[in-house]
């Protein structure tokens, strides 16, 4: 059995995980199923909804339905023929405080019912708790997951070793290192439904983190509780790649209605804002006057088809290389997804790692917090690691962005370009050109057409946090380059004074000297003249 990785983008991926009852395609929503209490049927969710997988309690029926559950199978048991996850009763511990059962006795429940991905009987950190508590439960699920190897009998089921230690992410890194030593084919988050039920989502941004760079990348990663669809592009982007969810079920208790962005109250919706095929055929005054269990069963059917639409909407933002813009446009729905997103930043280097260096498109900058996105910072290293200034180059000259790419072939660079070249001559090599543009910092004209440099729309007007950005990075090249002389083609406009000051800053502590050309339009003929005597007089010093 393996785990095959077929697209990628930020942490997130496209995979093929293969169990004894079937390949599955992360990532992947897994209905939870209480064989009690079960409102959509197992059956259902393959043929109308096209579930691969679900998950259900092995606990549960073990206390209920033992002797049938044995006898039968657990595939048998709920009528589902695709891939069953079981999870061990680690809930009930964390609800309840205990649970009837051992470790070694769900192990080989499951091993029994024949479970295609199982879990071992974890103990959750849960939230609020002390660290010495925390610490307990992470020593004492990994304790139970030394014993799976005594316990289990069977090759032909995925194990997942949970990772424990809650908001404590020192502890959740030692539990997530110590459980990547051992044999298990899954990994899984303990203990984040209390933060997501709280919306505390940049919290869970750092506790999938502390996860997620202490395991191994080849081992899928299951969130156990992941609720919300508003919430899945986060939690994928940070490469989790199985989920399980009650919420579908749940919210339809309470009259609870999911759209993609957030929650409504069936008594508040006089239209239904959904296509799906259970809300295409009627109106909300009709659901309302339903049956209690009638009106249950609409509910949960069309919150289902809302968390399985919105990870198709997430694989085909991953296919297209467009995740960070899917995700950028998801936050805008809650201010708490807005603020995990900025907590991104805290992790961009790790996320320029693993992150595709070429995409199938262009990007979207829409404002400061795509400064962490993993192409930014990537040219960022890159331009100070790798790229070394023309060798005979004495003079740069910076250029404003264009509204046209590649900055160089716009009719306005393309001008003032070709006005240096014809006026110089054979010293033109004495001249490089830069553009200094949003979001990328500073562009050498020899790298204009490099992807994704010119592949790219940027909103305007910029915010203060991106021009602050670009001129830092306008500072800092010159700061590890060796020119003599630099002329700066201000943009008052677009950029203030920010670029012209900050670049001053560098050239006097360096004692190059500056050449500031100031003009709210860049490229009229006056300006075009001024710099172009400008570069002459430059190279006529250096002469």
């Amino acid at each position: 059995m393996s785990f095959e990785i077929r697209e990628r983008d930020l942490l997130a991926r496209i995979g093929r995980l293969e169990t004894k009852s079937g390949v599955v395609e992360t990532p992947v929503l897994l209905p939870v199923i209480n064989p009690a209490i079960q409102p959509i049927p197992p059956k259902a969710m393959r043929e109308d909804f096209g579930c691969e997988a679900l998950m259900t309690n092995a606990y549960i029926i073990k206390k209920h339905y033992e002797r049938k559950a044995e006898e039968t199978g657990v595939h048998r048991f709920l009528d589902f023929d695709g891939v069953i996850m079981t999870d061990s009763g680690a809930y009930q511990i964390l609800v309840y405080g205990d649970v009837e059962t051992t470790n070694r006795e769900i192990v080989q429940f499951q091993e029994q019912i024949g479970a295609d991905i199982a879990t071992i009987l974890d103990v959750p950190t849960g939230w609020g708790v002390s660290e010495e508590y925390a610490r307990h439960t992470v020593v004492e699920t990994l304790k139970r997951a030394r014993e799976l190897g005594k316990i289990k009998s069977r090759e032909d089921i995925r194990w997942v070793g949970p990772v424990q230690g809650g908001v404590h992410l020192n502890l959740v890194a030692k539990s997530a290192r110590a459980m990547s030593r051992l044999p298990f084919q899954v990994h899984a988050l303990g203990s984040p439904t209390a933060v997501m039920e709280q919306y505390i989502f940049d919290t869970l941004v750092d506790m999938i983190m502390a996860a997620k760079q202490n395991l191994p990348p080849d081992r899928p990663l299951h969130l156990f509780g992941a609720g919300h669809p508003f919430m899945f592009a986060l939690a994928i982007a940070l490469g989790c790649d199985l989920f399980d969810s009650a919420a579908y079920a749940i919210y339809a208790r309470e009259d609870r209605y999911m759209t993609e962005t957030g929650t409504a109250r069936l008594r508040g919706l006089e239209y239904f804002p959904c296509s799906c095929p259970i809300c295409s055929k009627t109106n909300p005054a009709n659901v309302k006057a339903m049956p209690k269990s009638k009106r249950q069963e609409f509910l949960a059917k069309h919150n289902l088809h809302v968390c399985l639409a919105e990870i198709k909407r997430v694989k085909q933002a991953i296919f297209e290389g467009q995740l960070w813009e899917h995700l950028v446009i998801k936050s805008h729905s809650h201010p708490a997804l807005f603020q995990a997103l900025k907590r991104l930043e805290k992790y961009k280097d790790y996320l320029e790692v693993y992150s595709p260096v070429s995409k199938k498109s262009g990007l979207f900058f829409y404002g400061s917090v795509d400064l962490a996105r993993p192409e930014v910072v990537r040219h960022r290293k890159r331009l100070i690691d790798r790229y070394t200034q023309p060798k005979d180059a004495k003079i740069l000259v910076f250029l404003p962005q264009t509204r046209t790419k590649p900055f160089h072939k716009s009719k306005e660079q393309n001008r003032a370009l070709r006005e240096i070249e014809q006026k110089l001559g054979d010293r033109k090599g004495l001249i490089h050109v830069c553009t200094y543009a949003a979001p990328f910092g500073v562009i050498p004209t020899e790298l204009d057409e490099v992807y994704p440099l010119s592949q790219h729309e940027v909103a305007l007007p910029l915010d203060l946090e991106t021009i602050n950005y670009v001129a830092e990075q306008a500072a800092g090249y010159i700061a590890t380059t060796n020119y003599r002389k630099v002329i700066l083609l201000q943009d008052s406009k677009t950029w203030g004074n920010k670029i012209a000051s900050t670049v001053r800053m560098i050239c006097m502590e360096k004692t190059i000297p500056l050449t500031v050309l100031r003009t709210i339009n860049p490229w009229n003929n006056a300006t075009l003249n001024s710099l172009i005597d400008a570069v002459q007089k430059a190279i006529g010093e250096k002469a």
